[in-house]
């Protein structure tokens, strides 16, 4: 018996031994093409959350199309085991109501790891638009009324979603022009074919330092600390007041991933939202690094939830859908 009972032993200490999460690569999922502002912030996140991690290697995959769909259902459709993560933004939240049926539950299909950053807006128009600040720019918008044209980067994109809620706030109709991305409708805009534009700061500081073309306002409550763009006014002290619109980001895993290894990624996801490199990085782009209780997973969904809400409102008004 006892010789049994020690040939047993020896046959369990020669079984491999379970690793510790992770032990192989991570590869994150992004909804979007490379080189666009949500790519920008999941290579730099991903460089600082691989540290905390055991200097893992992680992955960028870009998945982009229908207006970041394809990419969310690549993510909840992948193995729950922590090696396959999505970084995507507020479309998270306005998908539901853009498109008539998703591939993918928003809430159910996924585990919120937290939130990483907000993005600003800025409104900026060709310079052949005659108005210098924000009332003229107003004015001219509601004088010429339709005459008028709105660029986005296509339905469901920032530029999209800040349009909408500018419309709304204005009570205006331009003629809303989308493009197939960021790059085209900038060059238009530039190039005065169309005339206005909201879009985030990571793709229009560069044309407002520039002076490529001209900036009226931000679309935060408060004016930001960068220098190209601490001069601007906020839409809310220019008159839309409680104007409030910035472009989110968080990390999410897909549904049914073990507790043990959200837990790790969600404390991973703090360290890296304190990386020195990481936060330099979003001060450049004009983003704002979270700090608040959305940094754990349970706020973060309900703070899309609330999202789903506001979004959903807006995009019902202006009856604006996706194919």
């Amino acid at each position: 018996m006892k010789r049994l009972f020690t040939i047993a032993i020896a046959a369990l200490a020669a079984l491999p031994a379970f690793a510790e999460y992770p032990d192989k690569p991570i590869m994150i999922v992004v909804p979007f093409a490379a080189g666009s502002p949500t790519d920008k912030v999941a290579r730099d996140f991903a460089e600082a959350l691989r540290k905390p991690l055991g200097n893992v290697a992680i992955t960028i995959d870009n998945t982009g199309g229908a207006g970041g769909t394809l990419g969310a259902a690549k993510a909840a459709r992948a193995a729950n085991d922590g090696y396959t993560l999505m970084l995507h933004h507020v479309s998270m939240a306005t998908s539901p109501s853009l498109y008539r049926k998703l591939p993918y539950k928003t809430l159910e299909g996924f585990e919120y790891l937290g939130l990483i950053n907000e993005v600003p807006m800025t409104l900026i128009s060709s310079k052949s638009v005659p108005a210098n600040n924000f009332t003229e720019l107003r004015k001219w918008l509601e004088t010429n009324g339709s005459k008028t044209n709105l660029a986005n980067a296509g339905i469901g994109s920032a530029s999209h979603l800040c349009g909408l809620m500018l419309q709304s706030a204005l009570k205006i109709a331009p003629q809303t022009i989308p493009y197939k991305g960021t790059a085209p409708a900038m060059t238009d805009l530039i190039g005065g074919q169309v005339d206005i534009m909201c879009d985030q700061t990571t793709n229009t500081t560069a044309q407002i330092e520039g002076n490529m073309v001209r900036a009226y306002a931000v679309t935060t409550q408060q004016r930001l600390k960068t220098p190209v763009l601490a001069a601007l006014p906020t839409l809310d002290e220019s008159g839309l007041m409680g104007f409030n619109v910035s472009i989110w980001h968080g990390l999410f895993a897909p549904a049914g991933t073990p507790k043990a290894v959200t837990d790790k990624l969600n404390a991973a996801l703090k360290v890296a939202l304190k990386d020195p490199a990481f936060i330099k990085s979003q001060e450049g782009l004009g983003a704002v690094i979270i700090t608040d209780a959305r940094v754990n997973g349970p706020e973060h969904k309900k703070f899309v939830e609330t999202e789903i809400e506001k979004w959903g409102a807006v995009i019902k008004a202006a009856g604006q859908y996706a194919d």
